[in-house]
């Protein structure tokens, strides 16, 4: 620091030094310059003629400071980069350290990555975790397998099941650290669980237990036939009947089922002071269960062999004792041994003659086509023959466990109890049935079953079953009642029929082929599309074809136009392949005339093409005389009017109309929609204008009164013979802006004012514009409501379209009332956003319904 102290001062003397050569000059120049003598009271004599030389007298100062400035700057930039290079080297440091630590396998030594820029101690970390892990699991592992190992080793070291239940346990319950265990044993013959050993807080245990399967826990388990472990061990756990009770109560228990090759030897249990069994324990004791249960059972395999030679020790006693008896007689059997050894030689040759049998009969039924099994008069099986195997894939051993029955349908199930239900009332009487079996790899076959009783018969003592699969005869004869079928329908068929193989060769043709080409169906068969001659395009499809399918595998349909014996004639002709073991064989060519049909398809589009044109003129003619949103904004901006017809041209129609500072508004619902409603549209909307343009002073009243007397006049609905009830409903508005009056009047429909929040209802007469009156009863005028309007009212007037339509989940109309809720819920909304509200609003009520009449709603806001 001393150092670079000095340097500084050194170049900041320097700098001064130079800037003072500056002023230094200019003193000497202006001394000369005035004369002035060189001394003090010169050089205060120039500094007051020439204020300046003050300025340049500070050069040196200025100099020196930022000389100072500079260095002190640039000193302190090097002593930050020293300071983070000794920081990144200790951060080296520390990394070189850690992985040296992990190195030699210290994996649980702390670290801190000193910032998120530290992508090498990040590294190392992340290195450190997955070696942790890595070696955690090889631990788990390790102790698993020592586990086993020990464990195995005692298995070997004892033939006695007892002595071995009890070092198992002991050595068990020591290795996993628990302080209680038992171990039981499955007793086949009695379907029981007994407790063999027991072992508690380092005590043998005699308990002379025993549970049923589904019985306690330890039958529970034994039931299931998977681990139970309970941490949660309730107050009264000695009514569980676990099978240990120990010092203290347990916390933790642990019961797994010694099974291997699906059946079961026994039982562990174990009980632990701790909270939790580790699941490394659990684990651990789900792979040794095998272990311990192959072990049981090759005891009692030797068991029951030590008790066979037992009995074989016995029996030779008991023949040494006849020993003297027989040497008595053996000078008997020496006078009758030639005779024996010439008996044996022959019986040695019969058993021989048997053994070959019996060696035949067994390959011929497992050879055999057929399944031969024997049901005992509990119609339990009691003997099936091998050949089982090769038909069901079950073996003899499944089949007589219950898969002879587990494997059918309902059906099978009440087809074989009617069966045998059937054969145990008949003796010696065969019977037959059919029904359906699933082999063991799922797929689904027909067997063919015939029995007979021969429980009387003292060979078979059973019922005799012969089962057959019957699965391809049963294919066969349905192909062969499909290809009958298919033959009739084809040789009656008004189609033309071909089939044709990937090479072009004719298999088949029907009777058809003969009107249209005029080639017999004899001349056709068995040649190739290049030796008929067919119509050209006729044969490119089928040629286009083939290729097609041999490529896609896929059907292939199109129009083919052609000259034919008849006409020229149009057929729709549909190429199907056909497999045969998934290899494509022949291609079946249907051809449908259609010659009649598309010429009817052209007539019927040139009408439609004719009558569209005729609508489509209609609608610019009705869109060109009714008012659109421009026109009525124009003189009522705030307002809005949603249009939808249901057809190109609409029975409803929005009328407007303006005279004599009265502003004319109407929605107006014609009888039908489409073109019947358009025409009478045509109608209302003329008679409206005639009867506003005759006279300013009718009220909207009034003027629905002369419409109504108007229409009914035109239509000739005022004569006795009238018959014609077509009308239009109305909502009317005739509104004075200057005065702030609005009057409406309405024929079914109404008109809603919101005000304030608050919607009122101004309902329309129960009656309609135009139709036939009631001959006896006299008409009533139209009522005519005169309302005073306030700034911000909305009205809403609308066709019955819009509450009429059908839709929502209940396929329900919309409905006023809906129309209703949806201005109240926004009483505060600029009246042009309902359109979009309601736009919105019926797009998803009505969803994928079609829209069943025309909807027109206009809103008015003042």
């Amino acid at each position: 620091m001393w150092q670079v102290s000095d340097v500084v001062k050194k170049r900041v003397i320097i700098s001064a030094t130079s800037g003072f050569i500056l002023p230094l000059a200019a003193w000497i120049i202006e001394l000369v310059r005035t004369k002035n003598p060189a001394s003090y009271s010169g050089l205060c004599n120039i500094h007051s003629s020439n204020p300046a030389l003050w300025f340049l007298d500070t050069v040196p100062v200025l100099a020196a400071a930022a000389t100072y400035m500079i260095l002190r700057r640039h000193y302190k930039r090097v002593e930050t980069l020293e300071r983070e290079l000794l920081e990144k080297n200790e951060n080296i440091n520390k990394n070189a350290l850690f992985a040296k630590q992990i190195g030699e396998g210290d994996y649980i030594t702390s670290f801190e990555v000193p910032s998120e820029d530290d992508i090498l101690g990040r590294s190392l970390l992340v290195m450190r975790d997955n070696l942790l892990e890595t070696t955690t699991k090889e631990a788990q592992q390790n102790w698993i397998s020592d586990g086993k190992d020990q464990i195995s080793n005692i298995l070997r070291l004892h033939t006695n099941i007892d002595e071995l239940s009890y070092d198992v346990l002991t050595n068990l319950i020591k290795y996993i650290k628990v302080i209680q265990g038992a171990l039981y044993v499955f007793d086949d013959d009695r379907n029981v669980l007994i407790n063999l050993a027991a072992y508690a807080y380092n005590r043998k245990k005699y308990l002379k237990q025993e549970f049923k399967i589904g019985e306690g826990l330890i039958g529970q388990c034994a039931y299931e036939r998977d681990i139970i472990y309970r941490k949660e061990i309730p107050n009264d756990y000695a009514s569980i009947t676990s099978g240990i009770l120990g010092d203290q109560k347990p916390q933790a228990i642990l019961l797994v089922p010694l099974i291997t090759d699906e059946k079961l030897y026994g039982v562990l249990e174990f009980a632990s002071i701790e909270p939790e069994i580790p699941e490394l324990t659990i684990r651990f004791l789900r792979e040794l269960g095998e272990i311990i249960a192959r072990t049981i059972f090759n005891l009692s395999i030797n068991l029951k062999t030590e008790k066979l030679l037992k009995e074989a020790q016995l029996m030779t006693e008991e023949l040494r004792e006849n020993e003297e008896e027989l040497r008595q007689n053996a000078e008997e059997m020496r006078a009758t041994h030639d005779e024996l050894e010439k008996s044996n030689s022959k019986l040695e040759s019969k058993i021989q003659e048997v053994e070959n049998a019996q060696k035949r009969l067994h390959s011929l039924l497992e050879n055999a086509s057929e399944i031969i099994s024997i049901y005992n008069s509990n119609l339990k099986l009691v003997f099936i023959s091998p050949s089982v195997t090769k038909i069901l894939g079950y073996s003899p051993q499944e089949m007589m466990s219950g898969k002879d029955m587990d494997r059918l349908t309902r059906k099978g199930e009440q087809t074989i109890a009617e069966f045998f239900e059937a054969l145990q009332g008949k003796s010696k009487e065969s019977r037959t049935i059919q029904y359906t079996f699933m082999k063991k790899d799922g797929e689904k076959i027909f067997l063919e079953v015939t029995g007979r009783n021969l429980l009387d018969d003292p060979a078979i003592q059973g019922i005799i079953v012969n089962s057959q699969d019957i699965t391809e005869r049963k294919r066969a004869e349905k192909e062969e009642r499909m290809r009958s079928k298919m033959q009739a329908l084809s040789e009656n068929s008004p189609d033309m029929i071909i089939r044709i193989n990937t090479l072009g060769q004719f298999f088949y043709a029907n009777p058809m082929v003969e009107l249209y080409l005029g080639i017999p169906t004899k001349d056709i068969v068995n040649e190739t599309l290049s030796s008929v001659e067919l119509a050209e395009p006729l044969s490119e499809f089928f040629k286009d074809a083939i290729k097609k399918i041999k490529a896609t595998k896929e059907k292939v349909e199109g129009d083919v136009v052609f000259n034919s014996k008849l006409e020229e004639t149009t057929m729709h002709i549909v190429a199907i392949p056909e497999f045969n073991e998934n290899e494509l064989e022949t291609i079946l060519f249907v051809s449908h005339d259609i010659t009649e049909a598309k010429r009817i398809e052209l007539e019927v589009q040139d009408k439609n093409r004719k009558l569209t044109e005729s609508i489509n003129y209609a609608q610019k003619i009705q869109t060109s005389i009714l008012p659109d949103n421009r026109t009525i904004r124009k003189y009522l901006p705030n307002s809005f009017v949603f249009y939808k017809p249901r057809d190109v041209v609409s029975g409803d129609f929005p009328w407007f109309f303006k005279k004599d500072g009265y502003i004319y508004i109407a929605v107006v619902d014609c009888t039908g929609h489409g073109v019947p409603g358009a025409l009478l549209s045509f109608i209302g909307y003329f008679t409206l204008n005639n009867v506003v343009d005759h006279d300013k002073d009718y009220t909207a009243g009034q003027i629905l009164d002369h419409l109504h007397q108007g229409v009914r006049t035109t239509l000739k609905q005022d004569r006795v013979d009238a018959d014609a009830r077509d009308g239009m409903d109305i909502a009317l508005c005739k509104i004075n802006l200057k005065r702030n009056e609005i009057q409406y009047s309405g024929a079914h429909r109404p008109l809603y004012l919101l005000r304030a929040g608050v919607l009122e209802e101004f309902k329309g007469d129960r009656k309609a514009i135009g139709g036939i009156p009631h001959r006896s009863k006299a008409e009533t005028p139209f009522t005519n409501y005169t309302l005073q309007i306030q700034k911000g009212d909305k009205i809403f007037f609308f066709s019955d379209g819009l509450p009429d339509q059908i839709g929502g989940a209940d396929m329900k109309k919309y409905s006023s009332n809906r129309i209703r809720e949806t201005l109240t819920s926004f009483p505060d909304l600029p009246i042009q956003d309902y359109h979009g509200i309601f736009a919105k609003d019926l797009d998803e009520y009505k969803g994928d319904h079609k829209q069943i009449d025309d909807i027109l709603l206009i809103g008015i806001e003042f």
